[in-house]
């Protein structure tokens, strides 16, 4: 029997001891007057070996124990932190002292009832004068030297993340905060928050695969949201003028460091304003994080140095493309001249055999030339119309579009743009998209017919605006991978296979079947 196996079958074995003496191992609950942050906040002055009358009722986890003759030392740790216990002979009932000792474990949950001590080495504590069983554990916790340091396992089980890794938590909480900094600025300029539909008969909004699924009820396929986009154009055509929404969005698409087919974004789309609003918005937000946050200037990132400081840089696409790959978008305007372009100047990382038009292409040396490229917060404005079909084209330059996009350490932070409410050129430029979908462009966005019909009974001049609180988030706690700021990521199931091995296994099968004939 191993280590593990001999922990679960002691632990069990105290259970049904605890069962035979009428005292229920998983009570209904306990009184908590105190938490262990708030006693270490309100106790701070006190002085080594100084006692208070003060009685605590805390109750929480029990991270470690250890015993020292006729006195034992507990620390328990709830939502707010940590507190030591302290069970002593002369101050603890015998009783207390022999069930500590013969039941409580590391890992189990525990309230305790006692006065205020600081210990010599200075040690804030409660000395225990009740003690409750609240929830006794059969698994045994992690190493606590070593704590769970895999980080698939980090993921796969993140309870034990969080009770492990304090420091995960702390993320957790900060990315509350983030969430509702944007939450309170947009309500202070006026937005309504609203929710859209997650199942969707049509999928729109973005270039994205979408996830399919079936409603058994009216025995058709549906589809989840890949953007609340539309739904929130139709409510500015309703008549709010300013709404948004903080959702999950589903994208059958890459699982990576920047990569999750599920995530948060917020949308807002504000009527009577132009893209300079998104940019003005995004600059005070920032602002914001810095002061709510307590950030500085500076902050690390993935290795870099990045400086928070408004305004931030613009660039223009073209420029861009221009600098990074000596090509210029506004001389080379189709498919087959960008293509011959690409080859010609043999440009390293650019798959152009999936690309099957002008904007794909587009978009390919922007992902993996231009983009990589910029490192300080910097807002990329004015792409080609190809590559984004529901904005609207620039005033002065119709082959553009009015659109903003901050990039920082070479990721999408946010994609803002004027929206199209032209209602004949959005048909024309879906019915495209539609076109390139039926063709196999998976990306591409199918024709939704009762959003033109939205628009020809007519919307304003409308700005609209994309932010991912992940990748957000990622950057103002330091985190490496999306994984870090998700409680929840996906992770492929242990017994499924990815694609390299089952076409392994399906070129053993064939040698095998070779061999055996």
């Amino acid at each position: 029997m191993g280590r593990e196996e001999q922990i679960v079958s002691e632990r069990l074995r105290k259970i049904k001891e605890l069962r035979k003496q009428g005292i229920n191992p998983y009570p209904y609950k306990f009184e908590v007057k105190n938490q262990a942050g708030e006693l270490q906040k309100k106790f701070e002055g006190l002085k080594p070996e100084e006692k208070k009358r003060d009685v605590a009722r805390v109750a929480g986890r029990l991270m470690s124990s250890r015993e020292l003759g006729k006195i034992a030392f507990g620390v328990v740790r709830d939502s707010t932190g940590t507190i030591q216990i302290l069970l002593q002979e002369g101050e603890t009932d015998e009783n207390v002292r022999e069930f500590y000792k013969k039941y409580v474990d590391i890992g189990d949950f525990v309230g305790v009832e006692g006065t205020i001590f600081r210990t010599k080495r200075g040690e804030l504590s409660v000395v225990v004068e009740k003690l409750e069983l609240l929830s006794k554990s059969i698994l045994p916790l992690p190493d606590k030297w070593h704590g769970l340091q895999d980080k698939e396992e980090r993921y796969r089980k993140r309870y034990l993340d969080l009770v492990m890794n304090p420091d995960v938590r702390a993320v957790f909480e900060k990315r509350e905060k983030i969430i509702d900094i944007v939450r309170s600025l947009l309500k202070e300029k006026g937005f309504l928050e609203v929710e859209t539909p997650a199942l969707q008969t049509l999928y729109g909004g973005a270039s994205a695969a979408p996830f399919k699924t079936h409603l058994n009820a009216l025995d058709i396929d549906l589809f989840l949201a890949i953007s609340p986009e539309l739904y929130l154009k139709r409510l500015i055509v309703g008549g709010y003028e300013r709404v948004f929404t903080i959702c999950k969005n589903f994208r059958n698409e890459d699982i990576d460091r920047e990569h999750n087919p599920e995530f948060t974004m917020m949308e807002y789309y504000a009527a009577y304003k132009d893209y300079e609003f998104h940019i003005e918005f995004t600059e005070e937000l920032f602002n914001l994080f810095r002061k709510e946050i307590g950030l500085p200037e500076k902050i690390s990132y993935q290795g870099k140095e990045i400086n928070l400081k408004t305004p931030f840089k613009r660039v223009k696409f073209r420029d861009l493309i221009l600098k990074e790959t000596g090509i210029d978008i506004d001389k080379v305007k189709d498919f087959n001249s960008l293509k011959k372009e690409i080859e010609k100047r043999e440009i390293k990382g650019v798959d152009i055999r999936e690309c099957k038009h002008y904007g794909a292409l587009l978009d390919e040396l922007y992902k993996r030339v231009a983009r990589p490229s910029i490192i300080q917060p910097t807002f990329l404005t004015h792409y080609p119309v190809e590559m984004i079909a529901l904005a609207k084209r620039n005033e002065e330059d119709p082959s553009k579009i009015n659109s903003v996009q901050l990039l920082v350490n070479g990721a999408e932070m946010m994609k803002a743009y004027d929206e199209l409410n032209d209602p004949l050129d959005q048909e024309q430029r879906l019915r495209e998209q539609a076109e390139l979908l039926r063709k196999g462009d998976e990306a591409a966005m199918p024709l939704d017919e009762d959003f033109i019909s939205a628009l020809k009974y007519g919307m304003p001049p409308t700005a609209g605006y994309g932010l991912g609180i992940d990748r957000l988030t990622m950057l103002l706690t330091g985190q490496e991978s999306i994984r870090d700021v998700i409680l929840f990521p996906f992770m492929k199931p242990l017994d499924i296979k990815n694609k390299k091995e089952v076409e392994n296994d399906r070129i053993n099968r064939k040698e095998q079947d070779k061999r055996s004939r």
